[in-house]
Formats: C-alpha cells, structure tokens, sequence
C-alpha cells in the first residue's frame, strides 16, 4: 500500500518496486539509464499532480461583499487518458539496457500504467572480477494494476476580500505523515473583478474576472528501513511549483450562477532519489552510491474550465469540470461570512 501512496502523491519519482532486485538492478545498470528511465516513467504522472492541485480556485466571477470570508473544502479526481499509461521506451537511449527478444522499442507502463503480462530488459554491468555481467529485470507496472483511474486531490481554501472586487485567496494542506510518506501543500492567490471598476457594474449582466495562483507541494517518503536496497537515509522527496493564470466570465445572479475560464498553467517538478544504496549481485560485486540523481519535469498547458455555484445564505454548492492535459471534475462547499 506504502508504493501506491508513493505514487500517487509524491509523483513517482522511480519505478513502483515489489522487490529488491528493482532498484538494485536498475542503479546497476548505471546512474544515467535509472534517471532516463524514471524520467519518462514518472512524466504523465507529474504533470497529473500538478494539473490536480490547481483545481477549485475559482467559484464565481462576481467578487463577494468587501471584508467577506469564505471558507472552501475543495474535492477534485484527474482522470487519466489511455496515451498517459505507457511511453515507448527505445533502447538507443540506454548504455546497459536491452530487451530480452531483441526489439529495438516496446511500449511499456508509465507510473499511471500497467504492464500486462510483464516485459523484462537485460542489465548489463561491470563485475570488477568477472568483466561485463547480465542479469534480468521485470520492469515495474503502475497504478494502473491496480484499476486506478483517477488522481485524486483535496484542500481547504480561504478567501478574504480587503478591496471592492478583490480577492485574496489562500490554500491548505498541513503536514499529513503517513508510515513513511510526509505531504504538504499550500498556496496563495489573487481574483480581480474587473467589471467592478465600470461605472456600469450594477447593470452589466456579467462579470469579468482574471486570477494568478501560486501553488506548491512537498513531499518525501523514508524506505529506509523497508530494505528494499542495503544503504542508510533512502528516501525520495519531491517538490511541485506551479502558477495559474486564468481569465473568468460568469453571470451574477443572487442563487446560482455559471461561470467559464480560460486560464493556462506552468510549472516545475523535482524529485530526488536521496540517501546511501549499496549495488550488488549478491556473491562478489558491491558498489555504494550516495544520492543517485534528480529529475526534473516542466509542466506548462492550457486549460479550459466550466461550472455553476449555488449559493444560499452563507452556504454554497461549486461543481466545474476542466478540460486539459488531464480532464477533471471538482467539487467545492463553501461558508461564507
């Protein structure tokens, strides 16, 4: 369960690993084939996550009442598309990885994905004693073994309003601890009405707003002591940083009211592969290599969101869906005071 947490909250910084072999055998294939790898095997899922924590910051155009606050708890699930369960994995681009039957590419899993039946490569290395050495490798699946769909995200969100059609937003997730795994998020926003600067605002039929949001997210998983590899201080610890920009036109109605937003997101993720991992074959070979490598993905995409909020006395119902890089649907309840 620890390797599904793992992957679905901390982007899947390196193949989900049922053995101890995995992650040996992978490093002992060389520091540049096990980033390559993990590189394009935890891609789609990166960009999931930060696609996900950028759900739900808007819902309504018509700012509230100056000095109003509001209260959000803000539910969302990313569906992922068929095209972001596999890559096509070329050997070309490894020194020491090849494929049992001798294909020169395979389609395999990425961290959303499922290899079904498995797919093995063969790890070449070099024995200090013996010279060049081979040995087999199943590839590792994803969530998608699992029958996992969906990437699921949720946060509370504040919203205070100092100025006339303005508003400062804030969102939160304290610092979650899990077994091994530790998650944190938080981020801050602005949502300006535009409209609300017209002469005109109280007889105009919409509103016009644009909002920037900064979000950010951490988080490390400790499998030190599940002794997946000898070594000491093995975790993984990713961090996410995201802004959003979006324009929103909505009507402004006293109940309920729907909105639409074009907005666009970029971004960056980073995850290291942190602490001591001690390479062996188990009879003579032996390497010990500290902090093995980071990568790194760039998030950018447009996006486009639509949705209705109802709104009864200081109780409010959002529900929008978002069409992107990964579809999603988010669902807010709000208090207003």
């Amino acid at each position: 369960m620890k390797y599904l947490v793992l992957i679905t909250v901390l982007s899947f910084a390196i193949p989900s690993v049922k053995a101890q072999e995995n992650i040996n055998d992978l490093l002992a294939a060389g520091i540049q084939d096990a980033k390559t790898f993990s590189q394009a095997y935890s891609a789609p899922s990166a960009e999931g996550l930060a696609h996900g924590i950028n759900n739900g910051w808007f819902n309504n155009v018509k700012s509230p009442k100056r000095f109003t606050i509001e209260v959000s708890v803000i539910g969302n699930v990313g569906f992922i598309k068929n095209d972001q369960k596999s890559f096509e994995m070329n050997v070309a681009d490894y020194q020491n990885i090849r494929f049992q039957d001798g294909s020169s590419s395979k389609t395999v899993a990425t961290a959303l994905g499922d290899n079904d039946p498995d797919i093995s490569v063969i790890i070449t290395y070099d024995d200090p004693i013996f010279g060049n050495q081979e040995t087999e490798l199943v590839l590792p699946t994803g969530i998608g073994s699992e029958g996992i769909n969906l990437i699921p995200t949720g946060f509370l969100q504040a919203g205070f309003s100092p100025f006339k059609g303005t508003q400062i937003k804030g969102r939160y997730v304290p610092k979650i601890k899990t077994d091994d795994v530790e998650l944190g998020l938080y981020g801050i926003g602005l949502q300006q009405e535009f409209t609300s600067w017209l002469p005109a605002d109280k007889i105009l039929p919409v509103a016009i707003s644009g909002l920037i949001a900064y979000t950010h997210l951490d988080g490390s998983y400790d499998f030190t002591d599940a002794e997946i590899v000898e070594g000491a201080n093995q975790r993984i610890d990713t961090d996410v940083n995201t802004v959003l920009f979006e324009l929103i036109v909505g009507t402004k109605l006293k109940i309920i009211n729907f909105y639409g937003g074009l907005g666009y997101i970029t971004g960056k993720s980073q995850t290291d592969l942190l602490g001591t991992y001690r390479v062996t074959d188990g009879l003579l070979f032996s390497e010990e290599i500290k902090d093995p490598f980071s990568i790194e993905h760039d998030i950018s995409g447009l996006r486009a969101t639509i949705g209705a909020n109802l709104k009864v006395g200081f109780f409010g119902l959002t529900a929008d869906y978002t069409v992107a890089e990964f579809d999603s649907a988010t669902l807010g309840i709000n208090f207003s005071i």
